[in-house]
């Protein structure tokens, strides 16, 4: 399979700004006059990947994610659109986001999407979720492909 590299419909990617000050800095995340309800968070959690370690790629059918990477590390991050009804179907999304580059990156349901940390220290990600994990109480299957499991995936990261 060959992907066409552009960006994906739907996919939002915006800047992460830190406001410095004599006591460090503070970076909005997200704002619900910025985003559209259907990408409004339900759930947060922040995750640590150390140097050279891939997380995905999978996949959601029903969760949208909002990841926000601000370091201290640099992700190469990919997206594959796998919805057959976006006119973006078939094509592939690479960032380089973190440290270097504060980015929140909005991952719709159905696009296939992986980060690997290739920086040199462990790097942090928050995600925030339209979607609780499990659902309410955790009673629910757990909404995700994972395409990383496939020794045969088309969704390769390198």
């Amino acid at each position: 399979m060959k992907f066409k590299e552009s960006d994906i419909k739907d996919v939002l990617a915006y800047p992460l700004k830190k406001f410095h000050d004599e006591r460090g800095w503070l970076a909005e995340l997200f704002r619900h006059d910025e985003l559209d309800a259907e990408f409004y968070p339900a759930m947060s959690y922040i995750s640590y990947t150390r140097p050279g370690v891939q997380r995905g790629p999978h996949e959601h059918v029903d969760q949208a994610d909002l990841f926000c990477f601000i370091g201290p590390s640099t992700f190469k991050m990919m997206l594959w659109d796998n919805r057959p009804a976006s006119p973006t179907y078939n094509h592939m999304m690479t960032m380089f986001v973190g440290v270097d580059d504060p980015m929140a990156v909005v991952v719709p349901k159905g696009v296939v999407h992986g980060y690997k940390n290739v920086g040199d220290v462990d790097g942090m990600v928050i995600n925030c979720p339209n979607r609780l994990y499990m659902g309410e109480g955790k009673r629910e299957p757990i909404d995700e492909i994972r395409h990383e499991d496939d020794p045969d995936t088309i969704y390769r990261m390198d």
